[in-house]
C-alpha cells in the first residue's frame, strides 16, 4: 500500500505594506519636498511611502500560499491594520 503524500512547490509571495489612505505619511512627504519637488519633477505631485516583502513559501498551490503569508502577517503583527493596507499577491 502506498502513501501519496501532497506535492509541495516553492512560490515568491509578494507582501506591500502602506499607510491607509488619508493617514499622514512624514517619510513620503520628506521625499517629496525635499527631494522631488526641489529637483524639478513638477510632474510628480505627491509620494507615499511602504514596505515590501518577498516571501518564500512551500505550499500546495499558489492560493495556499498566499493564505499562509497573510496568516502570518495578521497573526505576527508584522503590521498594524489600523495604520497599514495589506496586499498579499502569490
Amino acid at each position: 500500500m502506498e502513501i501519496s503524500l501532497p506535492v509541495k512547490s516553492t512560490f515568491r509571495v509578494k507582501v506591500v505594506i502602506s499607510n491607509r489612505p488619508g493617514s499622514g505619511d512624514p517619510e513620503g512627504e520628506t521625499i517629496y519636498r525635499d527631494l522631488v519637488s526641489k529637483s524639478g519633477f513638477r510632474d510628480v505631485k505627491g509620494i507615499r511611502t511602504g514596505k515590501f516583502l518577498s516571501v518564500e513559501v512551500e505550499a500546495p498551490d499558489r492560493e495556499s500560499a498566499r493564505k499562509v503569508v497573510s496568516r502570518m502577517c495578521d497573526e505576527l503583527r508584522i503590521y498594524n491594520p489600523a495604520a497599514h493596507s495589506l496586499t498579499v499577491e502569490a
